[in-house]
């Protein structure tokens, strides 16, 4: 049964709120990055001290997910997020007043578990409401939304940094922070009726987590999707410094070659959504990570052997378009088998994303303001592990792709009784 128009307009408005949610995380890293380099001068921070605002914001969005996700499942999917976007809205403007580099960082971890819960209910809705084929397209269609904040979020922080400081930055993500609140509030349905929820909330928590992580083959895909996700945030957190202060860019330059690094993400995930029926998603994962892996060694090569800005733009170009592929693909396979659970498997998949990255991104500025090797050698070394990690263990016996059947090529459909 094809979709009336009326439920193509209403699928339209969620992709948007969708889109947005999930965009959160990636703004909140993304639109300060050119500003980082002041930031650092004016708080008097190491360009690694720096670097830890964006991995405590990775470390709060891995820790919020965990709490949104059980809590989700047990509360509706409405409720909790109003709480999260609060936090989030609430946080951003207190980041704008600090003025040492540690309470910056404590307020950024504040502000990740806020924003947290945007990503993983955002996730949970799409399963709730799809499978199979359906939810990877969806999943793709949510990463031209998302695409639009890594393309765009880079160019208008270098903008506002003509007119304002990197606090501004802030201001205006708290801002936005309070639109999607009141888009949420009046355009975002309940997805998960009160007969599909779990009673235990947090409680249940333990024993849902270790249900999900039994499963061989969706840890696989949580993991390989997680390091591929890490070496982007390695990109993200080494690249100011190299581009600007090792090439010579000025902010406006980085962040149009940001831009045009994240536009080649969502053109990677639009073709992944037109190409998921015929080739399932399981190929179009394995493309992906093989994308990450030879753009991660091909950064490594090119800070080795100094071989200048433009083999570097290339294998940052492939490297950060190749996660295009990867993030829709693995999440509806590790979501595919779990949609009782949708808002604890999501959870996980959002966790190992963002403590990953948050985690090793500090280590791309390791070498200090100098160097581009460290970056290279963490790019490098996680697309290589998330190829790996694939491999191994996604695998199941059967060798099928459940993601490639063809019955539900009309898109939405409601979920299956659980």
């Amino acid at each position: 049964m094809r979709p009336t128009s009326s439920d193509g307009a209403g699928n339209a408005r969620l992709i948007v709120i969708l889109g947005a949610l999930v965009a959160l995380g990636p703004l909140s890293t993304d639109a300060y990055v050119p500003g980082l380099p002041e930031l650092t001068k004016d708080l008097g921070a190491s360009a690694s001290g720096a670097q830890l605002t964006i991995t405590s914001c990775l470390v709060g969005l891995a820790i919020g997910q965990l709490l949104a996700g059980p809590l989700s499942d047990a509360l509706g999917r409405r409720r909790p997020l109003i709480v999260g976007l609060t936090l989030y809205t609430v946080a951003g403007l207190l980041c704008a007043l600090a003025t040492d580099v540690w309470v910056l960082v404590a307020l950024r971890l504040v502000q990740g578990i806020g924003g947290a819960f945007g990503i993983v209910i955002a996730y949970a809705v799409v399963r709730d409401r799809t499978s199979g084929a359906a939810a990877a397209r969806f999943f793709a269609l949510l990463m031209l939304v998302t695409g639009l904040a890594p393309v765009f979020s880079p160019i208008a922080g270098g903008q506002l940094l003509r007119v304002t400081t990197w606090e501004g930055i802030f201001v205006a993500l708290a801002a936005l922070s309070g639109v999607m609140l009141l888009a949420s509030l009046l355009g975002l349905p309940e997805t998960l009726p009160a007969q599909r929820r779990h009673r235990g909330g947090l409680r249940a928590m333990g024993p849902v987590f270790r249900q999900l992580l039994a499963d061989r083959v969706f840890t696989g895909y949580v993991l390989a999707n997680g390091f591929a996700f890490a070496a982007m945030f390695a990109y993200i957190s080494g690249s100011p410094y190299v581009l600007q202060d090792i090439h010579g860019l000025s902010p406006q330059a980085y962040s149009a070659v940001f831009a045009v690094n994240a536009l080649g993400l969502v053109v990677a995930a639009q073709l992944s959504g037109r190409l998921v029926q015929r080739t399932g998603a399981r190929a179009l994962l394995a493309t992906g990570l093989s994308g990450s892996a030879l753009g991660g060694l091909g950064v490594l090569v090119a800070a080795v052997s100094d071989a200048g800005l433009t083999p570097l733009l290339i294998a940052l170009f492939v490297a950060v378009a190749s996660v295009g592929l990867v993030m829709p693909n693995a999440a509806a396979l590790a979501l595919q088998e779990h949609g009782e659970h949708a808002g604890s498997a999501a959870a996980l998949l959002g966790f190992s994303q963002f403590l990953v990255g948050g985690a090793l991104a500090p280590l791309a500025g390791a070498g200090g303001t100098g160097t581009a090797v460290p970056m290279g050698l963490v790019m490098a070394s996680l697309g290589c592990l998330s190829l790996v990690v694939y491999l191994m263990l996604t695998r199941r016996q059967s060798g099928s792709d459940p993601t490639g059947a063809a019955d539900d090529r009309d898109g939405l459909k409601a979920p299956a009784a659980t």
